[in-house]
Protein backbone atom coordinates (compact mmCIF):
# COMPACT_ATOMS: atom_id res chain seq x y z
CA UNK A 1 0.00 0.00 0.00
CA UNK A 2 1.50 3.23 -1.08
CA UNK A 3 0.94 6.78 1.20
CA UNK A 4 -2.24 8.64 1.59
CA UNK A 5 -1.76 11.83 1.79
CA UNK A 6 -4.72 13.76 3.93
CA UNK A 7 -5.91 16.09 1.28
CA UNK A 8 -9.51 17.64 1.49
CA UNK A 9 -12.25 15.55 0.41
CA UNK A 10 -13.13 15.45 -3.29
CA UNK A 11 -9.92 16.72 -4.07
CA UNK A 12 -8.85 16.00 -8.03
CA UNK A 13 -6.05 13.58 -9.47
CA UNK A 14 -5.08 14.09 -12.37
CA UNK A 15 -2.61 14.43 -15.26
CA UNK A 16 -1.66 17.72 -17.70
CA UNK A 17 -0.52 17.88 -21.07
CA UNK A 18 0.11 20.20 -24.47
CA UNK A 19 -1.72 20.08 -27.66
CA UNK A 20 1.64 21.26 -29.91
CA UNK A 21 3.86 18.65 -27.26
CA UNK A 22 1.28 15.40 -28.42
CA UNK A 23 -1.06 16.12 -31.03
CA UNK A 24 0.86 15.87 -34.41
CA UNK A 25 -1.00 15.58 -37.29
CA UNK A 26 -0.03 19.45 -37.99
CA UNK A 27 -1.75 19.43 -41.28
CA UNK A 28 -4.33 17.53 -41.04
CA UNK A 29 -8.31 18.05 -40.41
CA UNK A 30 -7.94 22.13 -41.96
CA UNK A 31 -4.63 22.87 -38.92
CA UNK A 32 -2.85 26.25 -39.85
CA UNK A 33 0.50 26.56 -38.73
CA UNK A 34 1.48 27.78 -35.66
CA UNK A 35 4.40 30.13 -34.36
CA UNK A 36 5.91 26.74 -33.19
CA UNK A 37 5.88 25.09 -36.51
CA UNK A 38 7.37 27.68 -37.51
CA UNK A 39 10.01 27.86 -35.03
CA UNK A 40 10.93 24.42 -35.28
CA UNK A 41 12.21 25.11 -39.16
CA UNK A 42 14.73 27.33 -38.10
CA UNK A 43 18.06 25.54 -37.66
CA UNK A 44 19.40 25.05 -34.75
CA UNK A 45 16.39 26.07 -32.66
CA UNK A 46 15.27 22.94 -31.52
CA UNK A 47 17.59 20.34 -30.01
CA UNK A 48 18.44 18.10 -32.31
CA UNK A 49 16.46 19.56 -34.64
CA UNK A 50 13.57 17.87 -33.59
CA UNK A 51 9.39 18.87 -34.13
CA UNK A 52 6.07 18.55 -33.67
CA UNK A 53 5.36 17.48 -36.54
CA UNK A 54 3.96 14.07 -35.32
CA UNK A 55 5.29 13.98 -31.25
CA UNK A 56 3.19 11.47 -29.68
CA UNK A 57 0.22 11.11 -32.62
CA UNK A 58 -2.05 11.90 -29.67
CA UNK A 59 -4.55 13.26 -32.55
CA UNK A 60 -5.04 9.71 -33.67
CA UNK A 61 -4.32 7.56 -30.78
CA UNK A 62 -6.39 9.81 -28.55
CA UNK A 63 -8.57 6.87 -27.50
CA UNK A 64 -5.38 4.80 -26.47
CA UNK A 65 -4.64 7.84 -24.28
CA UNK A 66 -7.76 8.02 -22.65
CA UNK A 67 -7.56 4.26 -21.66
CA UNK A 68 -4.36 5.05 -20.17
CA UNK A 69 -5.87 7.52 -18.04
CA UNK A 70 -8.83 5.74 -17.04
CA UNK A 71 -6.35 2.88 -15.95
CA UNK A 72 -4.60 5.41 -13.25
CA UNK A 73 -7.99 6.12 -12.22
CA UNK A 74 -7.79 9.98 -12.63
CA UNK A 75 -10.72 12.23 -12.11
CA UNK A 76 -9.21 15.13 -14.44
CA UNK A 77 -7.45 15.65 -17.65
CA UNK A 78 -5.44 19.09 -18.60
CA UNK A 79 -5.34 19.28 -21.93
CA UNK A 80 -4.47 22.01 -24.03
CA UNK A 81 -6.81 23.49 -27.42
CA UNK A 82 -5.18 24.16 -30.59
CA UNK A 83 -6.18 27.53 -31.42
CA UNK A 84 -4.77 26.92 -35.04
CA UNK A 85 -7.12 24.24 -35.30
CA UNK A 86 -10.25 26.16 -34.71
CA UNK A 87 -8.85 28.98 -36.76
CA UNK A 88 -6.19 28.62 -38.91
CA UNK A 89 -5.84 31.90 -39.78
CA UNK A 90 -6.43 32.79 -36.19
CA UNK A 91 -9.43 34.82 -37.02
CA UNK A 92 -13.06 34.30 -38.47
CA UNK A 93 -15.36 31.49 -38.37
CA UNK A 94 -14.38 28.04 -36.75
CA UNK A 95 -12.73 25.36 -38.65
CA UNK A 96 -15.10 22.65 -38.24
CA UNK A 97 -13.16 19.65 -37.74
CA UNK A 98 -10.84 21.08 -35.88
CA UNK A 99 -13.71 21.49 -33.15
CA UNK A 100 -14.86 18.07 -33.91
CA UNK A 101 -11.23 16.29 -32.41
CA UNK A 102 -11.71 18.11 -29.52
CA UNK A 103 -15.53 17.02 -28.95
CA UNK A 104 -14.21 13.37 -29.62
CA UNK A 105 -11.98 13.77 -27.17
CA UNK A 106 -14.44 15.73 -24.81
CA UNK A 107 -16.58 12.74 -25.29
CA UNK A 108 -14.10 10.40 -24.41
CA UNK A 109 -13.01 11.44 -21.34
CA UNK A 110 -16.73 11.97 -19.79
CA UNK A 111 -17.41 8.29 -21.18
CA UNK A 112 -14.24 6.99 -18.77
CA UNK A 113 -15.56 9.10 -16.02
CA UNK A 114 -12.73 11.97 -16.37
CA UNK A 115 -13.36 15.59 -16.17
CA UNK A 116 -11.92 17.72 -19.03
CA UNK A 117 -10.08 20.62 -18.07
CA UNK A 118 -9.03 22.78 -21.10
CA UNK A 119 -6.52 25.18 -21.50
CA UNK A 120 -7.15 27.64 -24.58
CA UNK A 121 -3.60 28.80 -25.11
CA UNK A 122 -0.15 26.71 -24.15
CA UNK A 123 1.45 29.02 -26.32
CA UNK A 124 1.08 28.22 -30.18
CA UNK A 125 0.35 31.19 -31.25
CA UNK A 126 -1.20 30.73 -34.92
CA UNK A 127 1.51 31.53 -37.19
CA UNK A 128 -0.91 34.26 -39.35
CA UNK A 129 -1.24 36.36 -36.04
CA UNK A 130 2.58 36.38 -35.26
CA UNK A 131 3.00 37.85 -38.63
CA UNK A 132 1.03 40.49 -37.95
CA UNK A 133 2.66 40.99 -34.51
CA UNK A 134 1.52 38.39 -32.22
CA UNK A 135 1.20 38.94 -28.50
CA UNK A 136 3.01 42.20 -28.68
CA UNK A 137 -0.35 43.80 -30.93
CA UNK A 138 -3.12 44.87 -28.39
CA UNK A 139 -5.54 43.42 -31.15
CA UNK A 140 -4.35 39.70 -30.37
CA UNK A 141 -6.32 39.97 -26.98
CA UNK A 142 -9.56 40.32 -28.76
CA UNK A 143 -8.55 37.89 -31.52
CA UNK A 144 -8.00 35.27 -28.81
CA UNK A 145 -11.82 36.29 -27.21
CA UNK A 146 -13.24 35.68 -30.32
CA UNK A 147 -11.36 32.00 -30.61
CA UNK A 148 -12.14 31.46 -27.02
CA UNK A 149 -16.03 32.03 -27.53
CA UNK A 150 -15.83 29.24 -30.56
CA UNK A 151 -14.42 26.51 -28.45
CA UNK A 152 -17.08 27.54 -25.68
CA UNK A 153 -20.12 27.64 -28.13
CA UNK A 154 -19.14 23.92 -29.23
CA UNK A 155 -17.85 22.56 -25.47
CA UNK A 156 -19.52 24.72 -22.87
CA UNK A 157 -22.65 22.87 -22.62
CA UNK A 158 -19.80 19.65 -21.17
CA UNK A 159 -16.91 21.34 -19.91
CA UNK A 160 -18.00 23.31 -16.50
CA UNK A 161 -14.02 24.86 -16.31
CA UNK A 162 -11.58 26.46 -18.69
CA UNK A 163 -8.35 27.59 -17.98
CA UNK A 164 -7.46 30.77 -20.14
CA UNK A 165 -3.74 31.00 -19.74
CA UNK A 166 -0.79 28.84 -19.70
CA UNK A 167 2.53 30.50 -18.08
CA UNK A 168 2.15 34.15 -19.33
CA UNK A 169 5.15 34.74 -17.82
CA UNK A 170 7.38 31.94 -19.11
CA UNK A 171 6.10 32.46 -22.78
CA UNK A 172 6.59 36.60 -22.35
CA UNK A 173 10.04 35.62 -21.57
CA UNK A 174 11.04 32.27 -23.80
CA UNK A 175 9.48 33.68 -26.60
CA UNK A 176 9.47 37.26 -26.59
CA UNK A 177 12.13 38.72 -24.31
CA UNK A 178 15.06 35.98 -24.49
CA UNK A 179 14.40 34.34 -28.00
CA UNK A 180 14.71 30.56 -27.00
CA UNK A 181 10.99 29.69 -27.96
CA UNK A 182 8.76 30.44 -30.35
CA UNK A 183 8.19 32.97 -31.60
CA UNK A 184 11.77 33.25 -31.11
CA UNK A 185 12.02 37.07 -30.79
CA UNK A 186 14.71 39.03 -28.34
CA UNK A 187 13.03 41.67 -27.14
CA UNK A 188 14.27 41.67 -23.75
CA UNK A 189 12.41 43.91 -21.30
CA UNK A 190 10.53 46.21 -24.63
CA UNK A 191 8.36 42.38 -24.31
CA UNK A 192 6.59 43.63 -21.98
CA UNK A 193 3.26 44.67 -23.39
CA UNK A 194 2.89 41.08 -24.13
CA UNK A 195 2.49 40.47 -20.32
CA UNK A 196 -0.68 42.88 -20.90
CA UNK A 197 -2.02 41.89 -24.01
CA UNK A 198 -2.30 38.15 -22.54
CA UNK A 199 -3.36 39.10 -19.69
CA UNK A 200 -6.35 41.37 -21.22
CA UNK A 201 -7.38 38.68 -23.76
CA UNK A 202 -7.55 36.48 -20.62
CA UNK A 203 -9.71 39.60 -18.92
CA UNK A 204 -11.98 39.67 -22.38
CA UNK A 205 -12.18 35.50 -22.86
CA UNK A 206 -13.29 35.44 -19.28
CA UNK A 207 -16.15 37.86 -19.56
CA UNK A 208 -17.86 35.63 -22.52
CA UNK A 209 -16.96 32.64 -20.18
CA UNK A 210 -18.66 33.77 -17.69
CA UNK A 211 -21.36 34.90 -18.98
CA UNK A 212 -22.17 30.91 -19.95
CA UNK A 213 -22.33 30.26 -16.27
CA UNK A 214 -18.75 28.62 -16.74
CA UNK A 215 -15.49 28.47 -14.27
CA UNK A 216 -12.45 30.55 -15.33
CA UNK A 217 -8.78 29.62 -13.98
CA UNK A 218 -5.35 30.78 -15.45
CA UNK A 219 -2.53 28.59 -14.72
CA UNK A 220 0.67 30.97 -13.53
CA UNK A 221 4.12 29.54 -13.45
CA UNK A 222 5.07 30.71 -10.08
CA UNK A 223 8.23 30.36 -7.63
CA UNK A 224 8.97 31.14 -4.30
CA UNK A 225 12.02 33.76 -4.94
CA UNK A 226 14.79 33.33 -1.90
CA UNK A 227 17.83 36.18 -1.50
CA UNK A 228 21.42 35.02 -2.06
CA UNK A 229 22.03 36.40 1.26
CA UNK A 230 20.79 38.96 3.48
CA UNK A 231 22.61 42.00 2.05
CA UNK A 232 20.32 44.66 1.14
CA UNK A 233 21.37 44.26 -2.36
CA UNK A 234 20.51 40.58 -2.81
CA UNK A 235 17.03 41.41 -1.07
CA UNK A 236 16.56 44.36 -3.39
CA UNK A 237 17.08 42.04 -6.28
CA UNK A 238 14.65 39.71 -5.11
CA UNK A 239 11.69 41.57 -4.40
CA UNK A 240 12.78 43.23 -8.57
CA UNK A 241 12.70 39.44 -9.92
CA UNK A 242 9.57 39.00 -7.77
CA UNK A 243 7.91 41.47 -9.51
CA UNK A 244 8.89 40.32 -12.62
CA UNK A 245 8.10 36.47 -12.47
CA UNK A 246 5.11 36.24 -9.59
CA UNK A 247 3.32 39.87 -9.24
CA UNK A 248 3.07 41.01 -12.66
CA UNK A 249 0.88 38.22 -13.56
CA UNK A 250 -1.12 37.74 -10.10
CA UNK A 251 -1.34 41.44 -9.18
CA UNK A 252 -3.95 43.09 -12.43
CA UNK A 253 -6.11 39.60 -11.24
CA UNK A 254 -6.05 39.50 -8.02
CA UNK A 255 -5.43 43.35 -6.96
CA UNK A 256 -6.47 45.29 -10.14
CA UNK A 257 -3.11 46.94 -10.45
CA UNK A 258 0.36 46.17 -11.47
CA UNK A 259 3.61 46.16 -9.38
CA UNK A 260 5.98 48.29 -8.83
CA UNK A 261 8.50 47.42 -12.21
CA UNK A 262 10.67 51.05 -11.90
CA UNK A 263 14.05 48.75 -11.04
CA UNK A 264 13.63 48.08 -15.00
CA UNK A 265 12.65 51.51 -15.44
CA UNK A 266 9.32 50.79 -16.64
CA UNK A 267 6.34 53.13 -15.77
CA UNK A 268 2.61 51.72 -14.80
CA UNK A 269 1.69 51.56 -18.51
CA UNK A 270 4.17 48.81 -19.57
CA UNK A 271 5.59 50.79 -22.39
CA UNK A 272 1.99 52.18 -23.15
CA UNK A 273 0.12 48.87 -23.26
CA UNK A 274 -2.21 49.77 -20.47
CA UNK A 275 -5.51 51.60 -21.52
CA UNK A 276 -8.46 52.93 -19.15
CA UNK A 277 -10.69 50.22 -18.15
CA UNK A 278 -7.73 47.39 -18.73
CA UNK A 279 -7.21 47.00 -15.21
CA UNK A 280 -10.76 46.75 -14.22
CA UNK A 281 -11.70 43.95 -17.50
CA UNK A 282 -8.51 41.87 -16.62
CA UNK A 283 -9.76 41.63 -12.64
CA UNK A 284 -13.19 41.22 -13.54
CA UNK A 285 -15.38 39.78 -10.57
CA UNK A 286 -12.30 37.65 -9.88
CA UNK A 287 -10.89 34.02 -10.52
CA UNK A 288 -12.83 30.67 -9.99
CA UNK A 289 -9.20 28.73 -9.85
CA UNK A 290 -6.39 29.40 -9.66
CA UNK A 291 -3.63 26.77 -11.55
CA UNK A 292 -0.19 27.11 -9.74
CA UNK A 293 2.55 25.37 -12.25
CA UNK A 294 5.16 25.03 -9.75
CA UNK A 295 9.24 23.14 -10.43
CA UNK A 296 11.20 24.91 -8.00
CA UNK A 297 12.31 28.22 -6.20
CA UNK A 298 14.75 30.83 -7.55
CA UNK A 299 17.50 32.02 -5.81
CA UNK A 300 18.19 35.20 -6.62
CA UNK A 301 21.58 37.70 -6.49
CA UNK A 302 22.42 41.42 -7.00
CA UNK A 303 22.89 42.20 -10.66
CA UNK A 304 25.96 41.74 -12.15
CA UNK A 305 24.41 42.72 -15.88
CA UNK A 306 23.84 46.24 -16.05
CA UNK A 307 20.87 45.21 -18.56
CA UNK A 308 18.50 43.52 -15.65
CA UNK A 309 18.30 44.47 -11.62
CA UNK A 310 19.02 40.92 -10.59
CA UNK A 311 21.43 37.68 -11.34
CA UNK A 312 19.76 34.22 -11.35
CA UNK A 313 22.14 32.55 -8.30
CA UNK A 314 22.30 28.75 -8.46
CA UNK A 315 20.37 26.45 -5.48
CA UNK A 316 22.94 23.99 -4.09
CA UNK A 317 22.92 21.31 -2.04
CA UNK A 318 19.90 19.41 -3.36
CA UNK A 319 19.11 16.79 -5.94
CA UNK A 320 18.47 17.98 -9.55
CA UNK A 321 16.62 16.75 -12.37
CA UNK A 322 17.71 15.54 -15.73
CA UNK A 323 16.62 18.67 -16.94
CA UNK A 324 19.03 20.71 -14.44
CA UNK A 325 16.43 21.72 -11.93
CA UNK A 326 16.41 22.07 -8.82
CA UNK A 327 14.20 19.50 -6.50
CA UNK A 328 13.06 21.55 -3.61
CA UNK A 329 9.41 19.77 -2.39
CA UNK A 330 9.60 22.64 0.16
CA UNK A 331 9.30 25.23 -2.14
CA UNK A 332 5.77 24.54 -2.88
CA UNK A 333 4.54 24.55 0.52
CA UNK A 334 6.61 28.13 0.64
CA UNK A 335 4.58 29.16 -2.30
CA UNK A 336 1.12 28.75 -1.25
CA UNK A 337 1.33 30.19 2.30
CA UNK A 338 3.08 32.97 0.35
CA UNK A 339 0.41 32.94 -1.90
CA UNK A 340 -2.68 33.50 1.14
CA UNK A 341 -0.31 36.02 2.77
CA UNK A 342 0.18 38.17 -0.21
CA UNK A 343 -3.62 38.09 -1.71
CA UNK A 344 -5.79 37.31 1.70
CA UNK A 345 -9.31 36.77 0.63
CA UNK A 346 -8.48 37.95 -2.71
CA UNK A 347 -7.13 34.60 -3.38
CA UNK A 348 -9.00 31.60 -5.29
CA UNK A 349 -8.60 28.07 -4.34
CA UNK A 350 -5.90 26.85 -5.89
CA UNK A 351 -5.18 23.35 -8.04
CA UNK A 352 -1.89 22.30 -8.61
CA UNK A 353 -1.71 22.26 -12.97
CA UNK A 354 1.59 21.49 -12.93
CA UNK A 355 4.14 19.28 -11.52
CA UNK A 356 6.70 16.89 -12.26
CA UNK A 357 10.20 16.14 -13.52
CA UNK A 358 12.46 14.69 -16.46
CA UNK A 359 14.71 11.28 -16.05
CA UNK A 360 17.49 10.23 -17.78
CA UNK A 361 16.42 7.52 -20.20
CA UNK A 362 19.72 6.62 -21.46
CA UNK A 363 20.76 3.54 -23.06
CA UNK A 364 22.17 1.95 -20.14
CA UNK A 365 19.34 2.37 -17.42
CA UNK A 366 15.60 1.08 -17.40
CA UNK A 367 13.39 3.75 -19.04
CA UNK A 368 10.93 1.67 -16.65
CA UNK A 369 12.25 2.27 -13.41
CA UNK A 370 11.23 5.86 -12.29
CA UNK A 371 12.27 6.28 -8.76
CA UNK A 372 13.70 9.43 -9.14
CA UNK A 373 10.17 10.76 -10.49
CA UNK A 374 8.64 8.78 -7.80
CA UNK A 375 10.17 10.37 -5.02
CA UNK A 376 10.09 14.04 -6.92
CA UNK A 377 5.87 13.53 -6.89
CA UNK A 378 6.00 11.95 -3.41
CA UNK A 379 7.27 15.08 -1.90
CA UNK A 380 6.01 17.43 -3.64
CA UNK A 381 2.81 15.75 -2.43
CA UNK A 382 3.51 15.70 1.13
CA UNK A 383 4.62 19.59 1.20
CA UNK A 384 0.83 20.39 -0.92
CA UNK A 385 -0.77 18.15 1.68
CA UNK A 386 1.14 20.24 4.60
CA UNK A 387 0.11 23.57 2.87
CA UNK A 388 -3.75 21.90 3.25
CA UNK A 389 -3.42 21.44 6.85
CA UNK A 390 -2.41 24.93 7.11
CA UNK A 391 -5.21 25.95 5.28
CA UNK A 392 -4.29 26.58 1.74
CA UNK A 393 -7.87 26.36 -0.08
CA UNK A 394 -6.47 23.40 -2.82
CA UNK A 395 -8.50 21.28 -4.96
CA UNK A 396 -6.23 18.95 -6.58
CA UNK A 397 -3.51 18.04 -8.48
CA UNK A 398 -2.49 17.78 -11.50
CA UNK A 399 0.90 16.17 -12.54
CA UNK A 400 3.29 16.92 -15.32
CA UNK A 401 2.74 14.50 -17.54
CA UNK A 402 0.93 11.55 -18.84
CA UNK A 403 3.18 10.99 -21.63
CA UNK A 404 6.84 11.38 -22.79
CA UNK A 405 6.36 14.45 -25.47
CA UNK A 406 7.99 16.95 -27.37
CA UNK A 407 9.29 19.48 -24.46
CA UNK A 408 9.83 22.31 -26.68
CA UNK A 409 13.55 23.66 -27.52
CA UNK A 410 14.83 20.94 -25.50
CA UNK A 411 12.78 18.38 -28.51
CA UNK A 412 12.91 14.66 -27.28
CA UNK A 413 15.83 14.93 -25.07
CA UNK A 414 13.71 15.48 -21.63
CA UNK A 415 11.26 12.84 -20.61
CA UNK A 416 8.27 13.67 -18.48
CA UNK A 417 5.98 11.13 -18.83
CA UNK A 418 4.69 8.50 -16.15
CA UNK A 419 4.18 6.57 -19.59
CA UNK A 420 7.27 5.64 -21.71
CA UNK A 421 6.57 6.90 -25.49
CA UNK A 422 8.77 4.98 -28.04
CA UNK A 423 8.99 7.96 -30.74
CA UNK A 424 9.88 5.40 -33.93
CA UNK A 425 7.03 3.36 -33.26
CA UNK A 426 4.67 5.11 -30.79
CA UNK A 427 4.17 2.38 -28.41
CA UNK A 428 3.12 3.61 -25.14
CA UNK A 429 4.87 1.90 -21.66
CA UNK A 430 3.54 2.47 -18.53
CA UNK A 431 6.77 3.49 -15.80
CA UNK A 432 6.94 2.51 -12.50
CA UNK A 433 5.34 5.83 -11.68
CA UNK A 434 2.15 5.34 -13.48
CA UNK A 435 1.41 2.02 -10.92
CA UNK A 436 2.68 4.40 -8.04
CA UNK A 437 0.28 7.46 -9.10
CA UNK A 438 -2.97 4.75 -9.35
CA UNK A 439 -2.38 2.97 -6.11
CA UNK A 440 -2.08 6.84 -4.53
CA UNK A 441 -5.61 7.33 -5.89
CA UNK A 442 -6.98 4.20 -4.84
CA UNK A 443 -5.61 4.63 -1.47
CA UNK A 444 -6.56 7.81 -0.95
CA UNK A 445 -10.26 7.19 -2.23
CA UNK A 446 -10.48 4.64 -0.27
CA UNK A 447 -9.29 6.56 3.02
CA UNK A 448 -6.11 4.22 3.92
CA UNK A 449 -3.70 5.55 5.82
CA UNK A 450 0.23 5.70 5.52
CA UNK A 451 1.92 2.00 6.31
Amino acid sequence: MTDRYDLPAGFRWGVSTAAYQIEGAVEEDGRGPSIWDAFCERPGAVKNGDSGRVACDHYRRWPEDVALMKGLGLDGYRFSVAWSRVQPEGRGKANAAGLDFYERLVDGLLEAGIAPLPTLFHWDLPQALEDEGGWMQRETAFRFAEYAALVADRLGDRVPAWITLNEPFVHMVFGYALGIHAPGHGLMLDALPVAHHQLLGHGLAAADLRSRGLDVLIANNLTPVRAASEAAEDRAAADAYDALHNRLFMDPLLLGRYPDLSAYGVGEDLHGAVRDGDLELIAGPGLDGLGVNYYNPTRIAAPTDPGLPFTQAPIEGVPHTHFGWPVVPDGLHELLVGLRERYGDALPPITITENGCSTDDAADTDPLDDSDRIAYLAGHLDALARAAADGIDVRGYYTWSLLDNFEWAEGFSQRFGLVHVDFDTQVRTPRASYAWYRDLIVDHRAGRGRE
